[in-house]
């Protein structure tokens, strides 16, 4: 008896997180159905903060803007939703993002540092104080973590990476976005990471920024590719795509 009694709860429980998400994707349907064209492109418009606060309401309300950077005063975050909320015809919340790369308020060393150190529960924990300082003022996205196989010195960027193995990359990554994203993005101290750059961006030509890359098909699966895979297995919320073109 105790056997079915178990049974039938958890034929319960599934059949709610159906209906739920049955109910969720109806509601994104809706509101994607009554949106014009120019709203739904207004939600791909990111822009930076300007101190002109009129002029970012206005934007909002019209639906011209899906997400702002570097805006980091709570009291301007909240009436800016508030807008986007109560104002425009959509009600879609924007999303504030931030390159959040190694801290917030309290900084820690460079990824291509902590990657020195072979510990994924640091690394995890630094991105953990990194969310939630950063939610704290309404930042809810980061652009991070990157996750490029830097192998040539002469590559600007390398300091912002993990370094040069594939493995090790891909088991630092998963514990950026688990720090970033904690146990759910419901939760009011968690931000959406955003690995990049997808994809072999670390291999650009001559190590100039958005140049080309050359990469056969065998490498590019076997180095660049398996750090994307596991941060897409960890749940990472977004992606950042890559500034080059590949062969």
């Amino acid at each position: 008896m105790k056997k079915y009694i178990v049974y039938t709860i958890v034929l319960f429980v599934f059949s709610s997180c159906k209906s739920m998400k049955n109910q969720e994707e109806k509601y994104i349907d809706d509101v994607l159905h009554k949106m014009t064209l120019e709203q739904k492109i207004g939600q791909m418009n990111q822009i930076s903060s300007v101190p002109d606060m009129q002029k970012l309401g206005t934007l909002v309300k019209r639906g011209e803007i899906g997400s702002i950077l570097n805006e980091i005063d709570p009291v301007r975050v909240n009436e800016l939703q508030r807008a986007a909320l109560k104002e425009s015809k959509s009600g879609v919340p924007l999303l504030i993002g931030r390159d959040v790369v190694h801290g917030f308020k309290t900084i820690f060393p460079i990824p291509l540092g902590q990657a020195a150190t072979f510990d994924p529960e640091m690394v995890r924990q630094a991105a953990r104080v990194a969310a939630v300082e950063a939610s704290s003022v309404g930042i809810r996205w980061t652009f991070a973590p990157m996750i490029d196989i830097s192998r040539d010195p002469r590559w600007g960027r390398i300091a912002e990476s993990f370094g040069e193995d594939t493995y090790l990359a891909s088991i630092l990554g998963v514990a950026t976005v688990k720090g970033f994203q904690g146990d759910s993005l419901n939760s009011t101290t968690s931000i959406a990471a955003c690995p990049k750059h997808f994809v072999g961006y670390g291999a650009t030509e001559g190590g100039r920024d958005y140049n080309s890359t050359n990469i056969p098909e065998r490498q590019l699966r076997n180095v660049y590719l398996p750090p994307f895979e596991a941060a897409s297995r960890q749940g990472a919320a977004t992606f950042m795509t890559s500034f080059n073109d590949n062969d």
